[in-house]
């Protein structure tokens, strides 16, 4: 069983155990408010109940959501738990709305509310008692398998909880005379419930809009890359949360002239490095760079340099007559600074032509050639 099946399975588990308790306090309190005529404790009924139904909505997402990236979905499925905690946020508000507004009603109408009685005071303790404790089960799952969806859904468990406990307060007033603290308590049990779905909203929407990690986050990124032996530098870091996961781009800036297999290796050395300081980082996307180039955009939008059919076309017509470049065997590309740095590899000369003289000729030839930087000559075999 891979990693992400046995997370699944592990959310299940917790949101499945987490249902079945929500099913029997959420009777337990809907049964009991009836019968001796609590609003508050009807509300907070009806609040376990809406727990069921995000506990199923949950189970589908965290399924959905956790599959392995495929062909259409080449960053995973991710999203889909981000859209359900935006779901579950908007459930929140809509029951913490029904429930504040008939608490007001009937706090205006000034309805008489019977003593609850002593019974009615132990299930709403034995409810809170229940529902803390899903809470402290279901955050511990969530965060070992680092899942927000579990995380918000255990969130969810705990403004039950709590409006529970404000629930009990109300009973215990009510039992003492003070009836109308039922109504209160039940409007209070709204509005912790809303804030509850606000901050859920809040959240899920920062992520869609691909907000980037904190700023100690990326801090650590962009110190521990620097870290990596050749790197001289690293920008234009970029970071957004899918779900659980992280992901990153940046720019590593590494010597101007290694080849490019060196540079690549540079770059993974710099991914591995960074996945084992942050290990919720699904996927590094590296750009190498030659040189700092940070905020420079336009050069991928204008004329660029030529590249190496039209660069070796223009030395062949100034230089096709001089002997360096006739005994050519390789030749090395470097485009900086807006030139192009040109080492040419050529077989040994005559004896009557030294590399000074060859050099000199072959920059001359070559002073019409704008984009023409640098001339470096190596006498032997090339690179091979």
């Amino acid at each position: 069983m891979t990693e992400r099946a046995a997370q699944t399975r592990e959310a299940h588990k917790a949101t499945l155990i987490g249902a079945g308790v929500d099913f029997l306090v959420g009777m337990a309190k809907l049964v009991t408010g009836s019968l001796v005529g609590s609003a508050a404790l009807i509300a907070d009924g009806i609040h376990s109940f809406s727990d069921i139904v995000t506990d199923v909505f949950v189970v589908a997402a965290t399924h959905f959501g956790r599959q392995a990236p495929d062909r259409d979905h080449p960053y995973g499925h991710g999203r889909i738990e981000t859209l359900a905690t935006l779901w579950l946020g908007g459930v929140l508000i809509f029951v913490a709305g029904a429930i504040a507004w008939a608490s007001l009603g009937r706090l205006y109408a000034g309805d008489p509310v019977p003593a609850p009685g002593g019974w009615a005071i132990a299930i709403a303790a034995i409810a809170l008692l229940a529902k803390e404790g899903i809470y402290h089960y279901t955050m511990r799952v969530a965060r070992r398998i680092e899942s927000r969806l579990l995380e918000a859904n255990a969130w969810h468990s705990r403004s039950d909880a709590l409006s529970t406990l404000v629930v009990l307060i109300g009973l215990l007033a009510a039992q003492f005379g003070f009836g109308w603290m039922d109504a209160v308590a039940a409007v209070v049990v709204g509005i912790m419930v809303g804030q509850v779905g606000g901050r859920l909203l809040w959240e899920s929407s920062q992520e869609l809009i691909d907000t980037a990690l904190p700023a100690e986050d990326q801090a650590l990124l962009k110190e521990t890359a620097e870290t990596v032996p050749g790197v001289r530098g690293v920008h234009e870091l970029r970071t957004r949360r899918v779900a659980g996961d992280a992901l990153l781009d940046l720019h590593i800036v590494v010597p101007p002239r290694v080849t490019v297999s060196e540079a690549h290796e540079i770059g993974n050395a710099v991914s591995r490095r960074l996945r084992e300081a942050m290990p919720s980082l699904a996927d590094v996307t590296f750009h190498i760079d030659p040189e700092d180039d940070e905020g420079q955009t336009a050069h991928s939008r204008r004329p660029g340099l030529p590249l190496r059919d039209d660069v070796e076309a223009l030395l062949d017509a100034a230089w096709h007559a001089l002997p360096a470049w006739r005994a050519r065997v390789d030749l090395d590309l470097h485009y900086l600074d807006d030139r192009i740095d040109v080492a040419l590899y050529h077989a040994p000369l005559s004896e009557d032509l030294d590399p000074d003289t060859a050099a000199a000729d072959l920059r001359r030839a070559a002073g019409d050639l704008a984009w023409m930087g640098r001339l470096r000559l190596w006498q032997g075999p090339g690179r091979g």
